[in-house]
C-alpha cells in the first residue's frame, strides 16, 4: 500500500487495438484504449491514480500511483494485431503492513497486536501458551490480530512474540 506499481503488456507487430480492462473490487470498471488507425488513446471510468502514457513505438504498461485498497483486482490488457489476438491478465493483491505492539494489559498479561493488516497478521508466542488469538475484520479489508499470553506454568519470565506477515517478520520480548 502507498507504493507505485507497473504492469507490463508486451507490444505485438502490427497493432490494431490495445485496451486495458480493470475491474478494481472497490468501484466500477475502467478502460483504456489506443486505436492505431486512429492514433487516438481513451479512457474511460479511471481514477488519476492510473497513468497510461502510451506509446506504440515504446509499451503499454500500466501505471498506478500510490496504490491502495481500492486498486485491488483484476487488470487485463488486450491486443488486436494482425496476427493475432493477445491477452495478459494480472490480479493486484495489496498488502497492508499491520501496525505491531506488545504491551502488558491491566493485569500484567503479556498482549501482542497486528492491528490492521492486510491479509491478517499470523501471531505466535515462542514459549508454551495455550492462547487463541482473537480476529477484528474492519471495513477497509484490513484485519487486526490480537494475543494475549496465556502461560502454561508460572516459571516464564520473558514473553517472546512473533508476527508473521507477508509484508514483515517481527519478534519482541516483554516481561509483565
Amino acid at each position: 500500500i502507498g507504493s507505485n506499481s507497473q504492469l507490463a503488456c508486451k507490444l505485438r507487430p502490427n497493432l490494431t487495438v490495445l485496451t486495458w480492462k480493470i475491474s478494481p473490487k472497490v468501484g466500477g470498471p475502467c478502460t483504456l484504449g489506443y486505436r492505431a488507425d486512429l492514433n487516438t488513446t481513451d479512457r474511460t471510468n479511471c481514477s488519476d491514480s492510473i497513468n497510461w502514457k502510451f506509446r506504440p513505438d515504446l509499451d503499454a504498461a500500466l501505471e498506478i500511483r500510490q496504490v491502495g485498497i481500492a486498486q485491488e483486482g483484476d487488470y487485463t490488457c488486450e491486443i488486436a494485431a494482425t496476427e493475432g489476438n493477445y491477452q495478459e491478465r494480472y490480479y493486484l493483491t495489496v498488502l497492508v503492513h499491520p501496525r505491531l505492539s506488545l504491551y502488558c494489559d491491566d493485569r500484567g498479561t503479556p498482549v501482542c497486536e497486528a492491528a490492521a493488516g492486510k491479509p491478517p497478521a499470523q501471531v505466535l508466542w515462542v514459549v508454551g501458551s495455550n492462547s487463541t488469538p482473537e480476529e477484528e475484520g474492519h471495513k477497509n479489508g484490513t484485519v487486526t490480530v490480537l494475543s494475549r499470553f496465556t502461560e502454561h506454568s508460572s516459571n516464564v519470565i520473558n514473553a517472546t512474540c512473533m508476527v508473521f506477515h507477508p509484508a514483515v517478520n517481527w519478534s519482541k520480548s516483554i516481561v509483565c
